[in-house]
């Protein structure tokens, strides 16, 4: 049975927790600055609690000696905190973080490494990469790689039609950082909230527009092999202007605390949720202009006898399955890992990534 650290006992820490230990082969060190976010894992089989503050370094390092791999659930202004102590620990790293400059700096971090650095293991950054990527390998030349993700109320009853389903601190961040992305074979980086475009899948209305951080390393890895290359999130329509008229009208993207603060005491939480992902892949096959799409919906379902959101699913279940392939072998046991060294087929073939598995077709193929 490997030690696992998974650092932040919030929603998503505490179903990795929750999924690792059920599958028999782990047990948990769950570290938090809050001892009251600790209590309730207090006593249960297999699962340790400390709680200590994550950004001294040497607590933290004291913690993590000897583990097999930390799990960084924490808020992303913590990412390099936890990627330095995982690094002088000697154990592998994998995070959640959608910050793009942190996502950077354990970049570098992992040059030298003798053990593995998987960041951006979440949803998206993180699945999403692993679906676009087995698309993408269709292909003999590439025109545009869009992806699309949201985590949606199913019932949505506010101007915003949103309710708070994740990390606040994220949906801010990759509301007010800048967006990477690939224009006109260009590597740019473009502003976030902006590009609105509407569509419709299975009779339901949506908006999507810029955000920060969901394409992981794929710019870089496509840099001069693809003509158009972005990521969106997906909400419902009339969103985006909302949240538009907060940030700029009212300068809450300089004012993040306020916007915090009203943000979790305005817009209700909600486990009835529904995980959107949506990747479209254009270019050259055989000679013919060809499109194909990955669609997949995830909803909220019970695990272990308690109901988990979607987004709680769909995250810690993509962080799991990528530590259990790490764990078997399947990836390579030092360095930096991108998530697109990670097959699809295996992903979904494991014990955790099966929650994004469907009974449909990976992908829905129709020419342009």
């Amino acid at each position: 049975m490997r030690t696992v650290a998974v650092i932040g006992a919030g929603k998503i820490g505490s179903t990795v927790v929750d999924l690792l230990v059920a599958s028999g082969s782990y047990e948990a060190v769950l570290i938090d600055q809050s001892a009251e976010a600790l209590a309730e894992f207090a006593g249960r089989p297999h699962v340790t609690t400390a709680a200590l503050a994550i950004d001294d370094p040497a607590a933290l390092l004291a913690r993590l000696t000897g583990v097999f791999a930390v799990v960084n659930c924490a808020p992303f202004h913590l990412t390099i905190a936890v990627a330095q102590a995982a690094k002088a620990a000697g154990a592998h790293y994998l995070d959640l973080t959608e910050d793009v400059a942190s996502s950077r700096i354990v970049r570098d971090l992992a040059a030298d490494a003798t053990t593995a650095f998987i960041p951006q293991c979440g949803l998206a950054p993180g699945f999403i990469t692993i679906a676009a990527w087995d698309l993408i390998k269709h292909f003999d030349q590439l025109h545009d790689v869009r992806l699309r993700v949201g985590a949606l109320p199913r019932y949505p009853s506010n101007a915003l039609n949103y309710n708070l389903t994740w990390s606040t601190d994220g949906v801010i961040n990759e509301y007010c950082e800048p967006c990477e992305a690939i224009v006109n074979g260009r590597l740019r980086e473009t502003p976030a909230m902006e590009e609105c475009e509407e569509f419709a899948l299975d009779g339901v209305a949506y908006e999507a527009f810029n955000t920060s951080g969901g394409l992981g390393t794929l710019c870089l890895t496509l840099d001069g092999q693809v003509r158009n290359l972005n990521y969106k999130t997906i909400r419902y329509p009339g969103h985006a202007a909302i949240m538009k008229a907060l940030l700029n009208d009212l300068n809450l993207r300089n004012r993040r605390d306020v916007l915090k603060d009203i943000l979790e005491n305005s817009v209700p939480a909600t486990m009835q949720d529904v995980v959107i992902v949506f990747v479209t892949v254009s270019g050259m096959k055989a000679g013919h202009l060809m499109q194909e799409t990955y669609v997949n919906k995830v909803f909220a379902q019970p695990v272990g006898g308690e109901v988990k959101s979607a987004i709680q699913i769909t995250t810690a279940g993509a962080i799991c399955a990528v530590l259990d392939m790490l764990a078997s072998g399947d990836l390579p046991q030092s360095g930096f890992i991108r998530q697109e060294d990670i097959p699809l087929p295996a992903f979904l073939a494991n014990r955790f990534g099966r929650y994004y598995a469907t009974d449909d077709l990976p992908f829905r193929a129709a020419a342009e």
